[in-house]
C-alpha cells in the first residue's frame, strides 16, 4: 500500500498560493486539498464541510484544549485551524495539501517531521507588490502592512523543503506536481 503524504503550500500574502493550489488539483487527483476550520461567519455561498467547517468560538477552543489542531491562529477576530483528524482521514487515500500560512507552516514543521513544506516565493518584491495593489482587497496602507509582513516572511524560506518562485503559473503548478510525484 501506498503511504501518502502531507504537502504544506504557504508563502506571503499576494504570491498566489490559491491560484496554484485551485490550478494543480482541477483535474489531477495525485492528491486532495485539506478543508479549515474556522470561527468565521459562513458566507451565503459556502457550505460546511464544503469550504470550512464552521465553528463557535466554544467549539474551536474546546478542539484547542483538545489538541486536536496541527495548527491554528486568529487573524481578525476569528480563528482558524487544521484539524488532525481531517488531514489523518485524508491521508488513508490520498497526498493531502494544506494551503496555509506561513506562521501555521511553522508550527506544523515542529509537530509532523513528515510533512513536505513548499513555500511558494514571488519573482521578485516589485512583482509582490503590485499583485498585492492588484488584488483590490485592501486600502494602500493595509497593502504596507502585508508588504511588511511578507518581507519577514521571506526570511523563512530556508525553513522549507522547496522553493518555487511563482513567475509563471503553469510552471509553479509543474514544479509542485513534480515534487508531490518524486515525494512518493
Amino acid at each position: 500500500m501506498d503511504k501518502y503524504k502531507l504537502f504544506v503550500i504557504s508563502g506571503p500574502s499576494g504570491v498566489g498560493k490559491g491560484t496554484i493550489v485551485r490550478k494543480l488539483l482541477k483535474g489531477w487527483s495525485g492528491a486532495t486539498l485539506s478543508i479549515s476550520a474556522t470561527t468565521r461567519k459562513k458566507s451565503n455561498i459556502e457550505e460546511d464541510g464544503i469550504h470550512y467547517y464552521f465553528k463557535t468560538n466554544e467549539e474551536f477552543d474546546k478542539l484547542i484544549v483538545d489538541n486536536a489542531f496541527l495548527e491554528w491562529a486568529e487573524y481578525n477576530g476569528n480563528k482558524y485551524g487544521t484539524l488532525k483528524s481531517v488531514v489523518d482521514d485524508g491521508l488513508k487515500t490520498n497526498n493531502v495539501i494544506l494551503e496555509i500560512d506561513v506562521q501555521g507552516a511553522m508550527q506544523i514543521r515542529d509537530k509532523d517531521k513528515d510533512a513536505i513544506l513548499i513555500f511558494i516565493s514571488p519573482p521578485d518584491s516589485n512583482t509582490l507588490l503590485s499583485r498585492l495593489r492588484g488584488r483590490g482587497r485592501e486600502n494602500e496602507e493595509e497593502i504596507e502592512k502585508r508588504y511588511d509582513e511578507a518581507k519577514r516572511e521571506l526570511a523563512t524560506m530556508v525553513e522549507y523543503n522547496y522553493v518555487v518562485v511563482n513567475d509563471d503559473l503553469d510552471n509553479a503548478v509543474s514544479e509542485i506536481k513534480d515534487i508531490i510525484k518524486g515525494e512518493k
